[in-house]
């Protein structure tokens, strides 16, 4: 399932490959965002073409539109969309939490500043009316009608099978990096008791799969035996904040998580981690590096939400291996293109006679074939072709800068990588 092919000499990177039912995954690996089922302004095509490996749909809004059935009697998420390579679904919970306050725009601000509460008493007073948290589950509103809805582990679960990714992840709750350490502790144990539950009923569902696509094969029908058949990989996330205590008992858990009743030559943990929170570039070294300390080495480990090109090094040589973020795409939708200089807007005046690519040297379709000028008019002219444009460069940039990263661990030539990047990026 996952292989790692070299370690770093000094730190916790390494390169590896991860198997899925649609191909492997080459780790380190940028997880492209596809949230609603698309890269916002590419094509299928067009991402493949940028070298993405694998590319991450959203549970919250897929459930929301168009429903997680019609994606199912779709073909799976892969097949629904028109891309051919793994795919990946998260829980819905930063969504759920995020969003989950209604359409109207009055709501979405107040629950945007209820996030960043630093206590329990302040969060469940005024997220009461909005979000409802509480053992089983959460209650909330659609963000496109204001409908109620209700997620539990179990449902989000549930939904992430029918979508139909190759990878999943456990329903957690997200918390405020603000939060005091009472709730990060409190909502940490919640995710906990919530990990169990999504293993549990991700057990159960592929069990049930497997007899139905099994039934003509004479297989045994050992719950343990079919539990292990093909199916969605399931992630088990860890939080806890920036507390170290709480990082690394979160951990812990995690990584010794089973289900009673498994045959002992079946490990029934989770078939990889992912890490949530909210990080600035100083917890790639403490709270990222705390959680893979201790997680078993020879599972995959996804930091969810990180895309600066500078947090991406930290992340990988403290030992992560996927990472996810819409920053590529929606900073190329407002003109805002990576170099190894630093990003820059493309609607600033002086590059409006500029003739140049956006980066000399770049391979991608933008850059071969469109100069700054051409991309600064389309800005300008609110031209739809301006964002599929940016949007290419910009994956392009990421995606193959993590696999510079990946070619270094291999070679041994990492460290100066990071080192000219960094003497040469400026934010």
């Amino acid at each position: 399932m996952f292989r790692i092919e070299q370690k770093m000499e000094k730190g916790l990177g390494r390169a590896g490959v991860l198997e899925t039912p649609h191909g492997s995954i080459r780790t380190p690996a940028f997880v492209t965002v596809g949230t609603k089922a698309t890269v916002k302004a590419l094509t299928p095509e067009q991402v493949k073409e940028t070298g993405s490996q694998v590319v991450l749909a959203n549970t919250y809004h897929l459930y929301l539109e168009p429903g997680e059935k019609i994606v199912e009697q779709g073909g799976g998420l892969g097949k629904f969309m028109g891309w051919e390579g793994p795919t990946m679904t998260d829980s819905g919970g930063f969504q759920v939490f995020s969003l989950g306050g209604g359409s109207v725009s009055k709501v979405q601000k107040k629950h945007s500043n209820i996030l960043k509460n630093v206590g329990m008493s302040e969060r469940d007073e005024a997220l009461s009316p909005l979000v409802k948290i509480d053992e089983d589950g959460v209650t909330f509103k659609s963000y496109k009608d204001g409908s109620t809805h209700r997620f539990t582990p179990e449902r989000s679960i549930e939904i992430q099978h029918a979508i139909g990714a190759d990878i999943i992840f456990a329903f957690d709750e997200c918390t405020s990096p603000t939060a005091s350490y009472e709730y990060q502790k409190e909502a940490m144990e919640r995710t906990h008791r919530w990990a169990a539950r999504s293993l549990e009923r991700h057990r159960e569902l592929k069990i049930e799969n497997a007899k139905l696509k099994n039934a003509d094969k004479k297989l045994s029908a050992n719950s343990h035996e079919l539990a292990y058949s093909k199916g969605p990989m399931l992630f088990g996330i860890v939080q806890g904040g920036r507390f170290e205590d709480l990082r690394k008992e979160s951990a812990r858990f995690m990584a010794g998580l089973r289900i009673d009743g498994l045959a002992p030559s079946e490990r029934s943990e989770f078939s990889g981690f992912g890490i949530g929170g909210s990080f600035d570039k100083e917890d790639m070294g403490s709270a990222v590096r705390w959680v893979n300390e201790l997680l078993p080495e020879e599972k995959p480990r996804h930091l969810l939400g990180i895309g600066d090109p500078l947090d991406l090094f930290g992340a990988v040589e403290n030992g992560c291996d996927l990472f996810d973020c819409v920053a590529p795409t929606r900073q190329a939708r407002t003109g805002s293109l990576y170099t190894r200089h630093g990003r820059f807007n493309i609607e600033n005046a002086k590059y409006k006679n500029d003739f140049s690519p956006v980066e000399q040297g770049c391979t991608c379709y933008t850059c071969k074939h469109f100069t700054r000028a051409y991309l600064a008019h389309l800005f300008r002219s609110n031209e739809i072709l301006a964002n599929t444009l940016a949007s290419i460069h910009n994956v392009h940039f990421i995606v193959n800068l993590v696999k510079q990263m990946r070619e270094g661990i291999i070679t041994g030539t990492f460290s100066r990588l990071k080192e000219d990047f960094f003497a040469s990026y400026k934010k």
